[in-house]
């Protein structure tokens, strides 16, 4: 049996599923890990880039204390070169107010050496209705 390299979705698929792990866990390294040093994240359309792996952690720090209870879930991986996306879904609950919240939107990014360099998110956060 032959190693065969990992195709690039399926190295995608795990970039996600591991910014999904660190977004579950709280845990700012591990959401850093997925992107280049000098990687850029941008939250939203709304907010400027975040660059470096630092400034990323920094993003990510107060995750632990404003939400719980976090479940990340994505859809299919989009490849076109060095280029993908997919839909998400994260749903949380707010420490401070026990108010359960779901995320809905798609990730949109650049990679080199099989890492994030680039991600950009749209996203829609709604409250859920209680019961």
């Amino acid at each position: 049996m032959t190693n065969v390299p990992p195709t690039p979705a399926a190295t995608y698929e795990a970039l996600v599923a591991r910014f999904g792990q660190g977004w579950e866990k709280g845990n700012p390294d591990l959401i850093a890990e997925v992107f280049t040093p000098d990687g850029v994240f941008q939250p939203s359309p709304f907010e400027g880039p975040l660059r470096g792996r630092e400034a990323i952690k920094g993003y990510w720090r107060d995750v632990p204390r404003e939400q719980s209870e976090i479940s990340f879930r994505h859809g299919e991986i989009f490849v076109a070169g060095p280029w993908f996306s997919a839909e998400y879904k994260c749903t949380f609950r707010r420490r401070r107010t026990g108010e359960a919240v779901v995320v809905r939107g798609a990730l949109f990014c650049e990679t080199a050496d099989g890492l994030v360099s680039e991600m950009r998110l749209y996203w829609e956060r709604r409250a859920l209705a209680r019961g």
